[in-house]
């Protein structure tokens, strides 16, 4: 086992729980649990504007629902705005910060200027070495109003040794002096991060390689502090089927969408897991093995693609595999997130509950999905006179009707309502009447379940019970029913 680390997931609660976040939150669980470390959580909420109550609950919400628990008290960038300032303070005073009087319009030409020249547009510096100057007190009189910039090193070069990335290498003439206090006061985010990473004790940062460049400029802060820098790894961004960056033409992209869109969440993490690192071709992983097996030297450095295929599949896999009284327990808990869920559950008492149980390994050898599932198992739900889908109703003309009223005494002299007593019963009607069984049986689903897919008929009759089964059979035998809308 690798030496105890301590992660953190720092998401920013301006919109849902991204599930390029999901699985950066996810790399980080992993690798605290599998070094006996810790994960934190902090909210970066600096950002009132846009911050909201909503977007934090999402968030938190996400993460339980994925099973990624964090250690601690969830921290909350905002509450710690003095503490941001006090340590700008420190570096001004240490001589590693300055006062900066540069007003928009002049950052402005500095920018055009760089572009005319062919140089990235940036900062130039030229508040570096004034102050207390008498130029500082002139912008003053002006009632210029001043930002904290660190005074980052011009010569040499920033290297950052990723355990993903491999060694980067930034020329410090690339860097310029980034703002650590804007002039309302407030700090900037690459000054907060760094504060919080530090205060926290954060060992191992776990983050998108869009935030690549940020590690340089944020070792300049540790450095002028004289804190330990932790340790990076930046993983690639996923990408969609068709290789581009993923955006909402893909598809869904927040974790409260794969909820609604019935996936496990065990399925999620084990495809999250897999997306962007790999231990051989081994796919599927329990929570246990996961922890055992995850390396940040196994994370790839090219972006993954989502497929949405193979993530349906896999959850396919998931459901088959699961136990049926707890795959039970999921579905009914993802009922108010379905598509129809919550009108399901508005149904839902101990006899569908039963239902359900003893319908469960029929449904979901038939569903990738708790969508599919919940489709599948309309039927439990549906009331007579049943709605007929076109397939069933086609299966349910004169000659199916004719089998269904011969069949059903039959199938109510039965002293036993049972799979096997049932289909012993629909055999030697087949037998006696020299039709085939899918000409019965086929109409048979069609009575029962309103469609022409269903799990095992006979099962259907002993999950619906004999009333209800023989009724909705009577009900099609004389015609009865309502075309599906």
């Amino acid at each position: 086992m690798s030496q105890s680390a301590v992660t953190r997931f720092a998401p920013s609660p301006t919109g849902y729980l991204h599930i390029g976040g999901a699985r950066t939150a996810l790399f980080n669980w992993l690798l605290a649990r599998q070094s006996g470390g810790k994960m934190l959580l902090r909210i970066e909420d600096t950002d009132r504007e846009r911050s909201t109550e909503g977007a934090i609950a999402a968030i938190i919400d996400g993460l339980q629902w994925l099973g990624l628990d964090w250690d601690g008290e969830t921290i909350y960038q905002f509450a710690r705005v003095d503490r941001h300032r006090e340590v700008a303070a420190q570096m001004l005073a240490s001589g590693a910060a300055y006062k900066c009087y540069a007003t928009p319009a002049e950052l402005d030409e500095m920018r055009e200027l760089a572009r005319k020249e062919g140089r990235p547009p940036r900062y130039d510096g030229r508040w570096r070495d004034l102050g207390g100057s008498e130029a500082e007190a002139y912008a003053i009189a002006e009632g210029r109003k001043a930002v904290i910039r660190l005074k980052a090193p011009r010569e040499g070069e920033t290297v950052i040794q990723d355990k993903v990335q491999g060694m980067v290498t930034f020329p410090n003439k690339d860097l310029d002096d980034l703002v650590l206090l804007r002039s309302d006061g407030n700090p900037t985010y690459m000054l907060a991060v760094v504060v919080d990473d530090h205060d926290m004790g954060v060992t191992q940062i776990i983050r998108g390689d869009d935030h690549l460049t940020n590690a340089a400029r944020q070792t300049h802060i540790y450095q002028a502090m004289g804190w330990d820098i932790p340790a990076f790894a930046h993983i690639p961004l996923i990408h969609g089927p068709d290789g581009a960056k993923m955006s909402k033409r893909h598809g869904a992209l927040g974790v409260d969408a794969y909820r609604a869109l019935g996936y496990l969440p065990e399925a999620l993490r084990n495809y999250l897991a897999r997306l962007g690192w790999s231990q051989g071709d081994r796919e599927f992983f329990s929570t246990p093995e996961l922890v055992e097996a995850f390396s940040l030297d196994q994370v790839h450095r090219s972006p993954a693609r989502f497929d949405y295929v193979k993530l349906e599949n896999m959850n396919g896999q998931y459901m088959r595999a699961m136990d049926d009284a707890l795959l039970l327990e999921q579905f009914v808990a993802s009922l108010p997130y379905l598509p129809n869920g919550p009108e399901l559950a508005a149904k839902l008492d101990d006899r569908k509950k039963a239902q359900l149980a003893s319908a469960m390994p029929g449904l979901k050898e038939r569903a990738k999905t708790l969508v599919e599932l919940a489709d599948g198992a309309q039927f439990l739900f549906a009331q007579r006179p049943l709605s007929y889908d076109e397939k069933a109703r086609d299966l349910l003309g004169e000659a199916g009707r004719a089998h269904l009223a011969a069949l059903a005494p039959k199938l109510e002299a039965l002293p036993e309502w049972a799979a096997a007593a049932a289909e012993a019963a629909v055999r030697a009607y087949v037998a006696e009447t020299g039709a085939k069984l899918g000409q019965v049986a086929q109409p048979l689903r069609a009575a029962l379940t309103g469609r022409a897919t269903s799990p095992g008929i006979f099962d259907v009759l002993v999950t619906l019970g004999r009333e209800e089964s023989l009724g909705r059979i009577r009900d099609a035998a004389h015609g009865g029913g309502a075309p599906n809308v």
